[in-house]
């Protein structure tokens, strides 16, 4: 089920399971995931991009393997706030996805996590090949870390 309220997903969230972060690229697609406390998130790859049947098998094999419980998708809002092209692209993901897998799947406004993940690559020298090689993945981490930093403050007011 596919949840745009995070509240809603993280109602929809089984306890003590993993989540993954996904930064949806035209090439890549970036995964990170988190621990079963949901507490840190971690950059997992990037799969490169085929055809949606073989990205979906990558991303569930990926899932079964780590246990994962629900799925964030970061989603490409315009710095406005609008949605364009881009968010209209990940939402047909999501569905797609969701038609392959009975796990919540939520949204979480990437706006600059690439620019923050670029930024924090280059405060560790990290060389410009393996900035283009992790770049995606670490995305997905932004993401995802944010998703838990609110579900975190979300358990903590309840």
């Amino acid at each position: 089920m596919i949840f745009d309220e995070i509240t809603e997903f993280a109602a929809a969230l089984p306890a003590h399971q993993a989540l993954m972060g996904l930064d949806l690229g035209d090439k890549t697609i970036g995964v990170a995931v988190s621990d079963l406390m949901h507490s840190v998130a971690t950059p997992l790859e990037t799969v490169r991009r085929k055809k949606f049947g073989l990205d979906a098998a990558r991303l569930l094999e990926l899932i079964e393997a780590r246990r994962i419980g629900g799925i964030v998708l970061g989603l490409p809002r315009n710095m406005d706030g609008s949605e364009g092209p881009r968010c209209q692209s990940t939402r047909a993901f999501a569905r797609n996805l969701s038609r392959l897998t009975e796990l919540p799947i939520g949204f979480w406004d990437e706006r600059l996590s690439t620019v923050a993940a670029e930024r924090a690559l280059l405060e560790a020298d990290t060389s410009r090949k393996r900035r283009a090689e992790v770049i995606d993945h670490v995305a997905a981490s932004y993401i995802l870390q944010g998703v838990l930093d609110r579900l975190r403050h979300l358990r903590a007011t309840t």
